[in-house]
């Protein structure tokens, strides 16, 4: 960390920053007694478990084992390195960072992801340039106004205009001497087929830039003006962009998202500049993709707890479709989601300015829960003869096997038993009965993985709570460090990990104070990091009498581990089990040294 960073700055950033600020960026927090509690953004629950303390400036998810400090939290929710995200917060804390000579693998790795950034604003503010431009804006303005957008929302979103022919940014980034091929890794540009040069991605297209939570412009994506194909134009998978992650108008939304806690997705640009210039404020649009399980975590992080996403779809068959492919990510996000299909021929953008946003609300409020809308437009569909009830199972089988809440599902069973008139025993059989695992398993394909919950951790002994709660008692009440040093606790650790983390905390708060997200940042490797943010927060209340009985009982517990040790040398030396015998002398032999190495400063 410090190779690139002096110590002193990290430090400076750390106590600068509020890792309050930075994590309801992207979730919903509530008060629960001294700390804050959210739904996880790495996992995906019900009950909130995410847990983040203004006191100790650390986050803890006791769902999915996750924690750590603001840097942590960035690293893991943005796929920052650990130098990108102390830029990040020092930019954002205003603290100047000292730069050095970078060996060629240090620079590469440190400014890529800078450098794109970089080039995308100027990028943004080229294209704004050529809108804006009496000579090669006039007919980009002309479509925007026609298509009913003000100068707020041109203006507020950053819209701009990429002129027609093939190298207008190339010749402007050359003009400012910038790095043509990092323009290349952003997708700015494209090489010529011949590999001579490059030209414009972008080219005689309205241009609609893309910004993160941290509002960093990501990406683009391009319109035409005329029927010329293809009708929109997205920036590739780069470094700093990717599609299942991102969402348009996301870093415009937040706020209101919050405070309604609802999330209205469209699927167009203009939709979503219609929405906001109608006061519908919380919406966001995809970006020439269906909605991912990456998407619904984000979007359960800006509506919090209870929160729901209402999908707004243009025609019956165009519902029915997104509905089939979202139920999944939907389901095992445990976001709850609802359809809102607009009349026939209209899609947002146009229903909005021809309707209004009172009625756009009413019909809101018609919207239907995912399951229910696929029921009535298949009964719609099929009918209700044999063969169409046939079918209408089939179709919504994949959609109630995905419902991973078994109340859920049972009910959701009934609902279409009912209004289908089939007996639901019978309807329930022929949905396990017939299930293919393979196609089930397609349903569900394409989940990363770190939405699902981690693994159980592996059962623990009696030894290793304790150290657990030595380790934690040292966090929470650091005064008791002086008599664990004095009575030698620490070399009979027996985990490894525990070990580490218990000697690291009495360097730290000896040599430099009680401060927790300090300590977490001394170890690389997250584990450690969630280690010390978990028992940080263990809601354990201690005092000085908690604290000696506790240490009375860990040293009872060595003397029972010595004792029993003892007593299977001898049962191997009355067995005559030779072997054994030498594999316990050695156990013993090996404690006293590592004993005696640790008494001597041997580890250090």
């Amino acid at each position: 960390m410090a190779a690139y960073i002096p110590d002193e700055k990290i430090t400076a950033i750390k106590n600068a920053s509020d890792i309050v600020d930075i994590v309801s960026e992207t979730v919903s927090l509530r008060r629960a007694g001294r700390n804050l509690l959210g739904l996880c953004p790495f996992h995906a629950e019900k009950t909130p478990s995410f847990t983040v303390s203004p006191d100790k400036q650390i986050f803890y998810c006791f769902g999915c084992g996750a924690g750590g400090n603001v840097f942590s939290f960035l690293m893991k929710h943005s796929g920052f390195s650990f130098p990108e995200a102390a830029r990040l917060l020092a930019g954002r804390y205003g603290i100047d960072l000292p730069t050095r000579n970078l060996s060629p693998l240090e620079k590469k790795k440190l400014t890529e992801r800078e450098t794109i950034l970089t080039l995308n604003g100027d990028a943004v503010s080229f294209y704004r340039d050529c809108l804006l431009s009496e000579a090669r804006g006039q007919s980009a303005k002309g479509y925007l106004l026609k298509r009913g957008m003000t100068r707020k929302t041109i203006d507020d979103f950053k819209l701009g205009f990429a002129p027609d022919g093939w190298d207008h940014l190339v010749r402007h980034f050359r003009s400012r001497r910038k790095p043509v091929e990092m323009a290349l890794q952003a997708g700015l540009i494209v090489s010529r087929k011949n590999g001579e040069g490059h030209y414009d991605r972008f080219r005689n297209r309205i241009i609609f830039p893309i910004f993160n939570g941290q509002n960093q412009p990501v990406g683009f994506g391009g319109r035409v003006m005329d029927d010329a194909l293809p009708k929109y134009l997205n920036s590739p998978e780069t470094p700093v962009y990717s599609k299942s992650r991102s969402l348009y108008g996301l870093d415009r939304a937040r706020q209101q998202c919050r405070e309604k806690q609802t999330v209205y997705v469209v699927e167009g640009y203009f939709d979503l500049l219609s929405m906001h210039q109608f006061g519908i404020e919380n919406a966001v649009a995809t970006l020439g993709t269906s909605l991912t399980a990456e998407h619904v975590q984000i979007l359960k992080g800006f509506v919090g707890e209870g929160g729901k996403a209402v999908l707004v779809y243009d025609s019956d068959q165009a519902g029915i479709k997104a509905a089939q492919r979202s139920v999944a990510v939907f389901q095992k996000g445990l976001l709850e989601a609802r359809i809102m299909v607009l009349p026939k021929g209209h899609d947002p953008d146009s229903f909005l300015m021809a309707q209004g946003p009172d009625d756009f609300s009413k019909l809101a409020e018609q919207s239907m829960g995912m399951i229910p809308f696929m029921v009535e437009s298949a009964v719609e569909n099929y009918g209700l003869s044999i063969d169409g009830k046939v079918r209408i199972v089939n179709e919504l089988k994949p959609a109630i096997l995905a419902i991973g809440d078994p109340v859920a599902r049972s009910l959701r069973v009934k609902h279409l038993a009912e209004r289908i008139g089939v007996d639901e025993t019978v309807l329930l059989q022929k949905i396990k009965r017939t299930v293919n695992p393979p196609a089930t398993a397609a349903w569900l394909k394409g989940r990363p993985g770190k939405v699902s919950p981690p693994e159980a951790p592996p059962v623990r002994g009696q030894t290793y709570r304790l150290e657990q709660q030595v380790v934690a008692m040292m966090l929470q009440f650091p005064e008791m460090i002086v008599d664990i040093e004095r009575r030698q606790l620490m070399d009979h650790f027996t985990d490894p990990v525990l070990a580490e983390i218990g000697r690291g905390i009495i360097d730290h708060f000896t040599n430099f104070d009680s401060d927790i997200a300090g300590l977490v940042s001394r170890w690389d490797d997250p584990q450690k990091k969630a280690v010390v943010a978990r028992l940080s927060l263990t809601d354990e209340h201690w005092d000085r009498d908690g604290c000696m009985n506790l240490m009375t009982q860990f040293e009872g517990s060595i003397r029972r581990r010595d004792k029993a040790l003892l007593r299977r040398i001898e049962a191997a030396e009355k067995s005559g089990d030779v072997n054994l015998l030498a594999t316990l002398l050695q156990e013993k032999q090996q404690q006293a040294r590592k004993t005696m190495e640790k008494r001597s400063g041997g580890d250090h």
